[in-house]
């Protein structure tokens, strides 16, 4: 435990950036640190909250930050950011939140989302271009979500599903020569439009679902016929053989079930001289 106070200058309103000049009151925060060795670090730090005297800013009260040390409403700081980084992008949320619970920096799944970063977007579109749909709202809202498939990789998330949006990529990001996508009509007509030279195809599940369909369609057209040519055919009777009888398997002979077989046959004899299960238990150290 580690605590220190803010002594710095008066700092600035958030929201109309005007240094304050009045000291309202003081609170204490805990701030979480990167762990030393396999102790945590908490920072209790005990800072100043001021007024704003600007008339018309909305915000009346605003506490102060330390630089490289708090920020407004993150408890987990900039130093444990790091190692929180290589948690949530190496094992994912879940397990990133597991792993960083060993590590001793608090850090929920949630706040290991919020502290993903977009990746950098290349210049070219790859070879080889999978365009899928991405739930930001399971049933209210959707967006395109463009895979790199040659590497397994995404390369960007689209804010919207619409044929405009994924065109206007495609033209700023050229060199796409096989582009894989569902049966959505917007990706098509943005494909003619911005990329007329790349090779359409269906992606893995969409190509297995027609398949499927298509077998579920032709048998139910053909029922009647697969109906009478079963019936058609006719069962032989295959004679009944006598069983076979095989030996018992022979367990090999190990500690455990040698001691397993010993405290069997004790159990046994002393439920033959009518001993009660508990007294059996208490003589023989088990657990009812």
């Amino acid at each position: 435990m580690v605590e220190a106070v803010a002594i710095g200058q008066p700092g600035q309103c958030p929201d109309c950036r005007k240094r304050a000049r009045r000291v309202h009151s003081a609170y204490q925060r805990d701030l979480d640190e990167r762990p030393l060795g396999s102790r945590r670090v908490v920072v209790r730090l005990r800072v100043r909250r001021y007024f704003c005297d600007r008339k018309n800013c909305s915000r009346r009260t605003f506490a102060e930050q330390v630089p490289g040390l708090s920020e407004r409403h993150r408890p987990l700081q900039h130093r444990a950011d790091g190692l929180a980084e290589v948690d949530r992008r190496r094992v994912g949320r879940s397990a990133g939140r597991a792993v960083c619970r060993r590590l001793r920096p608090a850090a929920g799944r949630t706040r290991l989302l919020r502290l993903l970063t977009a990746p950098a977007v290349p210049d070219r579109a790859p070879r080889v271009l999978g365009v899928d749909e991405f739930a930001f709202r399971k049933g209210c809202t959707y967006g395109p979500v463009l895979v790199d498939v040659e590497a397994g990789r995404v390369v960007d998330v689209l804010p919207d599903r619409t044929s405009e949006t994924f065109a206007a990529w495609l033209k700023c990001h050229p060199g796409a020569e096989i582009i894989c996508r569902d049966r959505a009509t917007a990706y098509t007509k943005a494909v003619k439009e911005a990329a007329p030279h790349a090779l359409e195809v269906a992606d893995r599940w969409h190509l297995l679902q027609k398949l499927s369909a298509a077998v579920e369609k032709t048998c139910h057209q053909h029922r009647d016929c697969l109906r009478k040519r079963a019936e058609e055919e006719t069962v032989t009777e295959v004679p009944e053989l006598p069983p076979m009888l095989f030996p018992p398997p022979e367990l090999p002979r190990t500690q455990i079930i040698e001691r397993t077989r010993h405290r069997y046959e004790d159990i046994h004899q002393l439920l033959e001289k009518r001993w009660t299960i508990s007294a059996i238990a208490r003589r023989l150290n088990l657990e009812v």
